[in-house]
């Protein structure tokens, strides 16, 4: 008998025989270990000898063995280990296992993780705000096996926020739906995703426009802006500061809070936003005026620390700091028996007029810009970093208007510092 010769054994033979090793052929062999009777298959790979089990005879037959010794064959002539690779897809198996009963808290945690790590976010407020939605106003999903969140479940952490809190509930039902997609790409869930919107949700909540008057910040009036500008350039602290200059770019907080020194060229008068600070995730550049220029040649600069405005302990000023400054002049101005600083077109749930936002400024500048300055509505956008035309427009723009942008940023910041008439209206 050859040493290729295979199929050597019958089932027959094996139940007669007792031998401590049985050859079958091809490298595949019966052996008795202890009360057992097992199947291996002996081969050699990269040059040593090695073993592979294939299964105890009692719930492995005569058939199978010789199956899964041809399925090893075929991976060795493909310079594949079959050791190795059992062991591989064991671990595959074990990690599978363990992800089909993932509940809906870790693997929110995780795809939040994944997001860090991969730079997604620009900065650690998004972060933070993934992580208080997904922990706290989606807790009773959390304990959940993922494959089993249903739209009862999505509905249930939804509805005590909609209408009260809309702006959040949105947010958690899309950072919900999100998740969930993710699962189902990863083989976890199967079915349509029960926090979808169109299609789903829409027809069991009202629509979002239905419940509020607008998704706009509250802006103060342009016409009362010098006003504000003459009250906040008498108040002391960096986060006045910061909040004049955010006002003087009409620039976002963060972008103001989280600026450098080396992204500011004084002598060029121009300040550039990296990509990864700007919403759009592209690099803008500022037209400083020279009123934004004073304030930052008066900024002191503190060794170790490249924030332009930095807090207390150097670290970034929080976006609460400029808020609080409007909140504190705004209730100086109260208290003192006047209107304070307001938006009278936006109200709160009591029918009174909303304070203005830090974020409402930029509103401020383009209502000044459209209504009473005489450039164009372009140079106001770009200004604002916001996209201009359509994409075949964009598409062939090359430049950003940055010298013509100088004039706008000169006369709105001589618009701030005029002197206030005593009654303005719009």
């Amino acid at each position: 008998m050859g040493k290729h010769t295979r199929n050597v054994l019958t089932v027959n033979a094996i139940k007669a025989n007792r031998k401590q090793k049985m050859r079958d052929g091809g490298g595949l062999w019966l052996v008795t270990k202890g009360g057992g009777r097992y199947w291996i298959l002996d081969y050699r790979f990269a040059g040593k000898r090695r073993e592979m089990g294939l299964g105890p005879l009692h719930s492995v037959g005569l058939a199978e063995a010789r199956q899964a010794a041809d399925d090893a064959r075929t991976l060795l002539r493909s310079g594949v280990d079959p050791v190795e690779h059992k062991h591989g897809n064991a671990i595959i198996e074990a990690a599978k296992a363990e992800t089909d009963v993932k509940n809906f808290g870790e693997y929110a945690d995780a795809y939040i993780d994944d997001a860090v790590n991969a730079g997604r976010w620009r900065g650690a407020k998004t972060e933070a705000g993934w992580r208080n939605t997904l922990t706290n106003h989606a807790a009773p999903l959390r304990p959940k096996a993922i494959r089993d969140i249903s739209v009862q479940d999505v509905l249930s952490v939804i509805r005590p926020l909609w209408g009260e809190k809309q702006e959040t509930a949105e947010k958690l039902r899309e950072r919900i739906e999100r998740v969930l997609d993710s699962a189902k790409v990863e083989g976890l869930r199967s079915g349509e995703n029960p926090a979808t919107w169109r299609g789903n949700l829409e027809h069991v909540l009202h629509k979002p426009d239905a419940l509020t008057n607008t998704n706009n910040h509250p802006a103060l009036p342009y016409s009362r802006a010098p006003g504000f500008m003459r009250k906040l350039r008498g108040i002391d602290g960096m986060g006045a500061r910061a909040l004049e200059f955010t006002i003087l770019t009409a620039t976002r907080s963060g972008e103001v809070r989280g600026a450098t020194w080396d992204e500011i060229d004084l002598d060029a008068a121009m300040w550039v936003i990296p990509a990864k600070k700007m919403k759009a995730g592209k690099a803008h550049r500022v037209a400083l005026s020279d009123a934004a220029i004073k304030l930052l040649k008066a900024t002191p600069r503190f060794e170790n620390n490249k924030l332009v405005f930095p807090a207390v302990r150097g670290r970034e000023l929080s976006d609460m700091t400029l808020a609080a400054v409007v909140k504190r002049m705004h209730a100086a101005e109260v208290k003192a028996g006047r209107e304070g600083w307001i938006d009278p077109k936006q109200l709160d749930d009591d029918g009174k007029p909303k304070v203005a936002t830090v974020h409402g400024f930029r509103s401020t500048f383009r209502d000044w810009a459209k209504e009473i300055s005489n450039h164009p509505r372009e140079l106001a956008e770009m200004a604002l970093a916001h996209a201009v035309g359509d994409a075949t427009e964009r598409a062939y723009s090359r430049g950003d208007g940055l010298e013509k942008r100088r004039k706008l940023a000169a006369d709105w910041a001589d618009y701030c510092a005029k002197t206030p008439q005593a009654k303005i209206t719009d």
